[in-house]
């Protein structure tokens, strides 16, 4: 495939905002419940039934804006975008069109290829749809609990170029999100949901035509299907065909992406101001509050972390991915002897135990991930760096705590975990590998030396995995350098009796 395509990307990211009821009504914003139960007259689009403004929802994307850059204007208003399909039981979606809340953000991300900038159009609200379920067997059904839940749009400007920038512009945009608290960005419970705008072209020559890809609900499938698309127009623009503007999927199993719809453009949703509902405003004083209530953001708390603690930026960047996280680190830092040390095992073997314990796969993490105090995690590693415990029984104390959370010093006592360093033990242990393992001596003695480690599993077998492994380490090599002496001296002695002999 030819390399001479760049492709343009813009995202369009719908985020469901944290409220206790649904953006027009009283129903229960929740996820997971009976479906058609937390509905009502308004949320449904019944006759006489009239929308009233939930004002958390308003102080919800006005924090989102001003977290991502953008101007927060203090008067807004809402439009219909008129359209039609099952899961839309007005025929029309209440959202911003003329007027939108927020303009002009912006998020800096980080690549392979260094830092980059891409710009934030526009953050609108709007409520969602429904949804439909489908089923081969019974055909498809309608749960409307998701009518009237509270969305926040943002639309980014078209300067990604990558699915690796794509993905980059999405952790970001969550992170920063879910410092605010405005949403849970569980991707996996449709609470972040992102359409890809893509379009192909030629280096120094116009944009081509974009497609829109629907509904993906996780990093993975943004990737795949940008990667998927990509393929797609350029081998379509290659044979000769043209690119279509309209709306597709992205099928997982097939790895391909296929044709939904043509693609609407804003004149054929007829927008209009909605004429249930008033201009929504915000005093100065009103801005001032949200903005005091913005918390210390990712990028704040990464140039912290490399100034306080020493932290590598690719370390910090991971440690301030997630609020819950952040915090921990931070609880757990000013306790620790080595903040480098703790983040070590956190990016370590904390996070392969987290991996490791996701048996649903879904990749999403919250504080429910990481059971083990604070605390109980600085002493161990403090425990890990002084020596006490060796990297492999600092594993199994870490594996024991996530499985019921207590102190890791208790654990390792009970349980006879500590190192040992005992000079006579370590020596014992070495002497006892060699013994057993003749033939590996033997080929130690002969110059391949690189069966030294496969001697040194042998004799940490024998102390259980506790001993210091460097000390068992010197422990070995001096019995060995004692064998290999020996031999020397048994082959000069040989060669000096031949020589006397003739």
């Amino acid at each position: 495939m030819s390399k001479a395509y760049e492709m343009v990307i813009g995202l369009e990211t719908h985020v469901e905002l944290r409220t206790r009821s649904k953006v027009f009504c009283a129903c229960e914003n929740a996820f997971g419940a009976e479906p058609n139960t937390h509905v009502c007259p308004v949320c449904m689009g019944l006759p006489g039934a009239l929308p009233v403004f939930n004002a958390q929802v308003l102080r919800y994307a006005a924090m989102a804006g001003m977290a991502l850059g953008c101007h927060v204007h203090h008067r807004s208003r809402f439009d219909r975008k008129n359209y039609f399909y099952p899961d839309l039981p007005k025929a029309y979606q209440i959202s911003q069109f003329y007027r939108p809340l927020c303009e002009g953000g912006a998020l800096t991300i980080q690549t392979s290829r260094g830092e980059k900038r891409v710009g934030i159009t526009r953050i609108h609200i709007e409520e969602d749809a429904g949804k439909l379920l489908h089923d081969d067997q019974s055909g498809t059904a309608l749960d409307m609990n998701r009518c009237g839940v509270p969305l926040i749009e943002i639309v980014s400007e078209p300067d990604i170029r990558s699915a690796e920038e794509a993905v980059a512009y999405l952790r970001k945009l969550r992170a920063i999100l879910t410092y605010t608290g405005v949403s849970d960005c569980r991707m996996n419970e449709g609470s972040m949901r992102c359409d890809v705008n893509l379009s192909v072209h030629r280096p120094g020559e116009p944009f081509g035509v974009r497609t829109e890809m629907k509904n993906l609900n996780s990093f993975q499938s943004v990737d795949r299907a940008i990667e998927a698309e990509y393929r797609r127009q350029v081998e379509a623009l290659e044979a000769g065909e043209g690119v279509v503007q309209e709306t597709r999927r992205y099928d997982q199993k097939t790895g391909k992406t296929t044709s939904m719809r043509r693609k609407e453009n804003s004149a054929d949703y007829r927008y209009f101001p909605d004429p249930d509902l008033p201009e929504i405003y915000l005093s100065d004083a009103e801005m001032a509050d949200i903005r005091a209530s913005i918390p210390a953001l990712p990028d704040e708390r990464r140039v912290r972390y490399m100034q306080q603690y020493g932290l590598t930026a690719y370390a910090a960047e991971q440690l301030t991915a997630e609020r819950w996280l952040a915090e921990y680190f931070e609880r757990a830092a000013g306790l620790a002897q080595s903040p480098v040390a703790l983040c070590n095992l956190i990016l370590g073997e904390v996070f392969a135990q987290i991996t490791l314990r996701d048996t649903a796969h879904t990749g999403e993490r919250g504080p429910e991930a990481l059971p083990i105090a604070p605390e109980h995690l600085a002493a161990l590693s403090d425990m890990i760096g002084a020596g006490k415990v060796n990297s492999s029984t600092g594993k199994k104390i870490l594996a024991a705590l996530f499985d019921q959370d207590q102190d890791p010093a208790a654990y390792a006592q009970a349980h006879d975990l500590f190192t040992l360093t005992d000079p006579a033990a370590l020596e014992a242990a070495a002497r006892e590998a060699l013994e057993n393992n003749p033939d590996m001596v033997q080929t130690y003695l002969s110059g391949k030396t690189t069966v030294e480690k496969a001697l040194m599993g042998k004799a940490m077998a024998l102390t259980r995995g506790k001993a210091d492994p460097e000390a068992l380490r010197q422990k070995l090599l001096k019995l060995l350098g004692e064998q290999l002496f020996c031999s020397g001296e048994n082959i000069l002695l040989r060669r000096s009796r031949k020589v006397f002999s003739e």
